[in-house]
C-alpha cells in the first residue's frame, strides 16, 4: 500500500472525501466496484477486500463514509464500537447518496473502467449502504454482507437498479431474522432480482479475519459466490 492508493474526492456538498483505490494489473477495460466500509473505517480488512477484488479483475474505490465527522484515515478497533458510534450516528441517507455519487463519478472517469459495468459491495454498515447504492446509482450488480439496518431502507426496494446478492449469518445476534424477512419481502414485492443467502453456521462479521466472529469456511464460500455473481453481472 502506498499513498498512490489514496485519492481525494469532492462531494456535491463541498466536503472532501478520502478513498482507498485498487486496480487490476491488466490494462482494461475492466468493470468497477464501489466498496463500502464497516462502522470501523476503511481499515486493513476493507483495504484487503479491495486488493482481492482488484486481483480478480475489478477497479475498486472504497470511500471513507465518515469524512464529515472524522479525520482522513480513521480506523477504529473492532472492540471499540463506542468510538465508532458518533460517526455512525451522524451519517444519513442524503449525505451517503452524495458520497456514493462522488465515488461513482470518480470511478467511471477512470480510462480503464467500463462505465456501464459498475457494482457495489458492502459489509455491516456498508451492507446497508450497498442497498442504498443500488437504489440511487445505475449499478449493474450489488452485494450486501450482513447489512444491519437494511430493513429501514425497504421502501427503496422499488428503486433498485440491479440484481442484489444478500449474505446473512444464521447465528448473527445483531440482525433480527424478522428484519431480514422485511428486506427480502420488500425486494420480492418490488419484483426485483435477488439472491438471498443465509449461512446457518456463521455469525455477524463472518467475513472479517480481524473479528472474533470470523468463520473461514463461511467467508470462503461467500466469497466464491460473490465473485461468481459479480462475474456474471459485470463481465458479461
Amino acid at each position: 500500500m502506498s499513498d498512490q492508493n489514496f485519492v481525494t474526492l469532492t462531494v456535491a456538498d463541498g466536503t472532501e472525501m478520502h478513498a482507498y483505490t485498487a486496480f487490476p494489473s491488466n490494462t482494461g477495460p475492466v468493470p468497477g466496484v464501489i466498496l463500502l466500509q464497516e462502522a470501523f473505517g476503511v481499515n486493513q480488512h476493507i483495504r484487503q477486500v479491495a486488493d482481492r477484488l482488484a486481483a480478480a479483475g475489478y477497479a475498486v474505490v472504497a470511500p471513507e463514509l465518515f469524512h464529515r465527522t472524522a479525520a482522513p484515515g480513521l480506523e477504529i478497533d473492532y472492540s471499540d464500537f463506542a468510538s465508532a458510534a458518533p460517526h455512525y450516528n451522524a451519517i444519513n441517507n442524503g449525505d451517503l447518496t452524495a458520497d456514493l455519487q462522488a465515488a461513482l463519478a470518480w470511478l467511471t472517469a477512470q480510462p480503464l473502467v467500463k462505465a456501464d459495468k459498475i457494482g457495489s459491495i458492502g459489509f455491516c454498515l456498508g451492507g446497508r449502504v450497498s442497498f442504498l447504492a443500488n437504489a440511487v446509482l445505475p449499478l449493474a450488480a450489488a452485494v450486501s454482507y450482513y447489512g444491519g439496518g437494511t430493513h429501514l431502507l425497504k421502501d427503496r426496494a422499488l428503486e433498485l437498479h440491479a440484481p442484489h446478492l444478500f449474505f446473512w449469518g444464521g447465528l448473527d445476534a445483531h440482525i433480527k431474522k424478522e428484519h431480514i424477512a422485511e428486506v427480502i419481502e420488500a425486494v420480492e414485492a418490488a419484483q426485483k432480482p435477488y439472491i438471498n443467502t443465509v449461512i446457518s453456521y456463521a455469525g455477524h462479521g463472518f467475513n472479517c479475519d480481524a473479528r472474533p466472529s470470523y468463520h473461514p469456511a463461511a467467508a470462503k464460500e461467500a466469497w466464491a459466490l460473490t465473485l461468481a455473481f459479480l462475474g456474471e453481472k459485470l463481465e458479461a
